[in-house]
This record gives C-alpha cells, sequence and structure tokens, in this order.
C-alpha cells in the first residue's frame, strides 16, 4: 500500500516561492508518474504538474508553465514542486498523486491511483 505524504506548504506574499514535497512510503517501486492537483475553495480540483518516472517526461498546465518546476528523486522516494513568482490564484490545497503503472504524467486524476493529504498554500497580495 503506497502512503503519500506533502509538505512544503505555508503563508507567502505575492513573488514569492515555496517548494513542495511528496514523500511515497510503502510499494514504492511500484509508482510511476506522479501528479500534483491543487484545489481552490468554491473550485473543482485540477491538475498542476506531473513527471514521468524517469523524470524526462513533464507535464504541466498553462498557468503554471514557466513558473512551476516538478523534479524527482527516485533513491529518496520524494517528488518536488518548486513554485515560483506565485500569485495569489495559486492559492489551494495542493496534493500529490501516483499512478503505479507505466504511463504518462496525463493531466486527468483518474489516471492516478494513490493520493496524498494535501498542503495549503496560501499567496498573499
Amino acid at each position: 500500500q503506497v502512503q503519500l505524504v506533502e509538505s512544503g506548504g505555508g503563508l507567502v506574499q505575492a513573488g514569492g516561492s515555496l517548494r513542495l514535497s511528496c514523500v511515497a512510503h510503502g510499494g514504492t517501486s511500484n509508482i510511476y508518474s506522479v501528479g500534483w492537483f491543487r484545489q481552490a475553495p468554491g473550485k473543482e480540483r485540477e491538475f498542476v504538474a506531473g513527471i514521468s518516472r524517469s523524470g524526462e517526461a513533464t507535464n504541466y498546465v498553462g498557468s503554471a508553465k514557466g513558473r512551476f518546476t516538478a523534479s524527482r528523486d527516485n533513491a529518496k522516494n520524494t517528488v518536488w514542486l518548486q513554485m515560483n513568482n506565485l500569485k495569489p490564484e495559486d492559492t489551494a490545497i495542493y496534493y500529490c498523486a501516483a499512478q503505479t503503472r507505466p504511463n504518462y504524467p496525463h493531466s486527468a486524476a483518474g489516471w492516478y491511483e494513490y493520493w496524498g493529504q494535501g498542503t495549503q498554500v496560501t499567496v498573499s497580495s
């Protein structure tokens, strides 16, 4: 059973940066692509970024391109999301999610079998 634990969220001013971490526990050899999603109050969950197991393939939502970077270290069972130039509209709970089959880091949530509990990111103006 895979367990994902996010950390690194917090309160930051607009223009600032945060780095989120997602650490996997248990069954980590079965983890392939990892995605980052977010959900703001009153809004639907949306895909933010994803990274393949090798790190060679990444996928970003348009608003994240050029500002967010996904990376990973499989030896540490950790995936990061570096977020720069944060904006108030980035405020949300951020979740990481893992696929257990070798697929592209798709943006649709249905591709991901395991989910973390989320970490809050708040960007003040």
